[in-house]
C-alpha cells in the first residue's frame, strides 16, 4: 500500500495507514520472549512506493521513477525487474507520488495502479489500473482518470483525473482510494467504475479489506497533525464510515500503510514527523515508525527511526519495510500472536 496526494498545485505526500480494530481481529501486545531484529535487505534502487506479496511469496515493489515493478526474493534480497515500461513519473519533486504507485495480484495476474501521468499533470499517459501481460507488456483494465474527470467530486479539487493512492482486490475488481478527490472507488475488471463513498477534505489513503469490510486511513489536511490521522471502517454495501482509532497522542504522523501480521495482529506504518517547506514534502528522514494496535485502541511503537517508509508487507512473522530511499528493511520476530496463534 503507498504514497502521495495533491492539494493546490503541490503534492501532499501523505498517508496514514492502517492500525485498526476490526470484527474478529485479535490485537494485543507482542510477547517479549524473542528479541526484535532489523537489517537492510535491499539498497540501491530508486524511490520505492507500493508493494505486495505475490502468489510465489516474493515481494513485488513499485518504482515510480523507473516505471518498473521489482520482484524481490524475501530471503536473499536478490531482485529482478518483473515488468518495465510502465508510465514514469516526471523526475521533478513536484510530481512525487505519481507514476506506478501500487501493485496487486488477482490469482497469478498482476495489476498496477498508475496515477498523476495524464495531461492535466503534464503527462501523456492513462491514469488507471494496468494489467501486466508480460515482462514488458501491459494493457489498460480501467481508465480511472477519464471517469474521474467525467464524474467530478463534491469537495474542491485541482486535478480532474484525481490522484489515486492505493488499491486492493475486491470481488470482481478493486477498491481504490483517491486522496485528492477524497473518495473511494470500486473499479471492476470490465472497466466499470462507481463511487463507494465520498468525504470532505480528509484525504483517504491506505486501505485493507477483511471479511467484506473496508478499512482505510484518513490523512487529514496539512500540517498532518497526529490527531487528524483517523482509521475508519465501512462496508461497500452500506458505506457509512465508522471511526475506529486516531493517532492522537503520538509523536509521529503521516501513516502510509497497514497490514495484518501473524495471528491477526494489526500494524500501521508511520512515515514520520512532517516539517515540510511545501505541500508534498515527505516526512523528515529517520522519523518513521512501525506501530502495533493495542487492545485499548492505542498504538505501541515496535520500531522507530525508520527512513521515510512508504509501504510494508508481512510474510510469516517478518515485516518488510519499503522506503522512499530505495531500500527494503527486514524486521524479524515482531508479529507473534499474544493469543498463541
Amino acid at each position: 500500500m503507498k504514497k502521495f496526494i495533491i492539494k493546490s498545485r503541490n503534492f501532499m505526500l501523505l498517508a496514514f495507514c492502517f492500525a485498526m480494530v476490526l470484527p474478529g481481529c485479535k490485537k494485543g501486545d507482542i510477547p517479549h520472549d524473542v528479541p526484535i531484529s532489523t537489517k537492510r535487505l535491499v539498497s540501491g534502487l530508486k524511490e520505492l512506493q507500493g508493494s505486495t506479496v505475490g502468489p510465489d511469496k516474493a515481494l513485488y515493489v513499485t518504482a515510480p521513477l523507473d516505471g518498473t515493478i521489482w520482484r524481490i526474493d524475501p530471503k536473499t534480497g536478490a531482485y529482478a525487474a518483473f515488468v518495465t515500461g510502465l508510465p514514469k513519473r516526471i523526475p521533478d519533486l513536484f510530481y512525487i507520488g505519481s507514476g506506478v504507485v501500487d501493485v496487486a495480484f488477482r490469482g497469478k495476474t498482476a495489476y498496477a495502479l498508475v496515477t498523476g501521468v495524464a495531461p492535466d499533470l503534464d503527462g501523456k499517459d492513462i491514469v488507471g489500473i494496468y494489467r501486466i501481460d508480460g515482462p514488458g507488456s501491459f494493457s489498460i483494465t480501467a481508465d480511472i482518470g477519464a471517469w474521474s474527470a467525467a464524474h467530478p467530486p463534491v469537495p474542491a479539487f485541482f486535478v480532474p483525473s484525481g490522484f489515486q493512492y492505493a488499491f486492493e482486490p475486491y470481488k470482481d475488481g478493486f477498491i481504490v482510494t483517491d486522496g485528492h478527490h477524497n473518495r473511494v472507488l470500486y473499479v471492476k475488471l470490465d472497466g466499470n467504475i462507481s463511487e463507494v463513498v465520498a468525504f470532505a477534505d480528509v484525504v483517504p489513503t491506505g486501505l485493507a479489506i477483511k471479511d467484506n469490510t473496508i478499512y482505510l486511513t484518513q490523512a487529514g489536511p496539512i500540517p498532518h497533525e497526529p490527531e487528524h490521522a483517523r482509521l475508519i471502517a465501512l462496508s461497500p454495501k452500506a458505506p457509512t464510515p465508522r471511526e475506529i482509532a486516531s493517532a492522537e497522542g503520538l509523536e509521529v504522523a503521516l501513516f502510509v500503510d497497514v497490514e495484518f501480521g501473524h495471528g491477526n495482529s494489526l500494524f500501521t506504518l508511520a512515515q514520520g514527523i512532517w516539517n515540510g517547506p511545501f505541500e508534498g514534502a515527505p516526512a523528515d528522514p529517520n522519523t518513521g515508525a512501525l506501530l502495533l494496535l493495542k487492545p485499548d485502541d492505542t498504538f505501541k511503537v515496535i520500531k522507530d527511526g525508520l527512513n521515510q517508509p512508504t509501504s510494508m508487507e508481512f510474510i510469516g512473522k517478518t515485516a518488510y519495510i519499503i522506503s522512499l530511499a530505495g531500500e527494503v528493511w527486514v524486521i524479524n520476530h515482531i508479529s507473534s500472536s499474544p493469543y498463541g496463534d
